[in-house]
């Protein structure tokens, strides 16, 4: 009964272990089609003479940028974009310019 019970768990695991290799695999093929996309959109705006919109949260940023705060924009920039810390301290700082 115990070995039955252990040889139950074992295969839980396995299984669990396997979903998630699986998961994981998906989210990479995701992550790599929405990086493609995003990059056809940006040329196809930038051959059609577009600018890319911008979201209406960076008037917040300018506003805390005239208030001398940095740290928030930069928290606030990483929230709008998704970007990582170092791209969002390089973009707030350029944005001060």
């Amino acid at each position: 009964m115990d070995y039955a019970l252990t040889l139950a768990a074992v295969a839980l695991l396995i299984g669990v272990y396997l979903n998630e290799q699986a998961a994981d695999r998906r989210a990479k093929r995701l992550t790599l089609q929405l990086t493609r996309l995003e990059r056809k959109t940006d040329l196809l705006l930038a051959h059609a003479g577009i600018p890319e919109p911008e979201d209406p949260r960076m008037a917040e940023l300018d506003a805390l940028l005239t208030q001398g705060k940095k740290i928030q924009a930069i928290k606030l920039h990483r929230e709008v974009t998704g970007s990582d810390l170092v791209g969002a301290k390089e973009a707030v700082e350029r944005r001060m310019r």
